[in-house]
């Protein structure tokens, strides 16, 4: 089913869209590995699940297809296969589309994807393919749903908010039909950024992305990598449980799961959750989104 569509009939019943994401780490995700946690989301009944493709389109970039294949065709849950950009030349995104096709995906997330190592924006700005919204209208044409990423507190490496939601129009006028936010810890962040993007004419859903911390390690990279700024609730929770691993990842389960309760509120198009592969942490979302 395409996301779209998804995102329609749920609007039309005043539902909220609510998806996983399979984050594979450094493309370790096996299939069989895949296949088990998708046994126990089946049971959550997400509408549906994005399969992310890795950092420079290596790793596990070989088995989104598959995995995103198995989601529909085993467990009969609409998938997402993701899709970077940056590295793509023509002739490889065909065969891309191929693969895809094959697998029978019917929805991709363009993405831009993480600089290949040794590579600077310049290079990068005279790759085949170098923005995602340079990506999205070839798979529009190729015939698949296309999603693609929003940003509520601006690309890391863009000059300000402002930009980042022109540079969401512009994936929208290329033909994307849904976006996907980069995680954030302060809703306030995406209740600003929805208002800006109405204002400047962004009509198709924008799902909010809510990943648990689990560590500090963990929130720390997530910090440098994306961005995303830490309020001082989370701030205070990691001063509390510095030495207490295990009552940190509890309450960053419940901090995420709060989250996601006051966006259900405010009537966010949808809620996406980063599950790191995690069962208990889809789990722990969709009891508090639906009890």
């Amino acid at each position: 089913m395409k996301v779209a569509d998804i995102f329609s009939s749920a609007k039309a019943t005043g539902a909220q869209p609510i998806s996983f994401e399979m984050f594979p780490p450094k493309g370790e995700l096996t299939l069989e590995h895949a296949r088990e946690v998708a046994e126990q989301f089946q049971d959550l009944h997400p509408d549906f699940v994005s399969v992310t493709y890795s950092a420079g389109g290596s790793g596990n970039s070989g088995a989104t297809a598959k995995i995103a294949s198995m989601l529909t065709h085993d467990f009969d849950i609409a998938s997402v296969a993701h899709l970077t950009c940056i590295s793509l030349t023509h002739d490889e995104l065909q065969r891309k589309i191929d693969e895809m096709r094959q697998a029978g995906v019917e929805n991709v997330l363009a993405l831009r994807g993480d600089l290949p190592q040794g590579t600077n924006a310049s290079d990068a700005a005279r790759a085949e393919y170098p923005y995602a919204k340079d990506l999205i209208p070839a798979l529009v044409d190729a015939g698949f749903c296309v999603g693609a990423a929003a940003y509520p507190e601006g690309h890391i490496t863009c000059e300000n908010l402002e930009l980042s939601v022109e540079h969401l129009k512009q994936k929208q006028d290329a033909g994307a039909s849904f976006f996907v936010t980069q995680l954030f810890f302060d809703n306030e962040c995406f209740f600003r950024f929805r208002e800006m993007a109405d204002r400047a004419g962004i009509t198709v859903p924008i799902t909010a992305g809510i990943m648990p911390f689990m560590s500090k390690q963990q929130i720390s990279r997530m910090v440098f990598m994306c961005g995303a700024s830490l309020p001082s609730p989370v701030i205070k929770l990691l001063a509390k449980y510095e030495d207490n691993p295990d009552a940190l990842r509890e309450a960053g389960i419940e901090y995420a799961c709060r989250q996601l309760e006051g966006l259900r509120d405010a009537g966010a198009d949808g809620l996406h959750i980063y599950t790191m592969n995690r069962p208990s942490v889809a789990r722990a979302a969709i009891e508090a989104l639906r009890k």
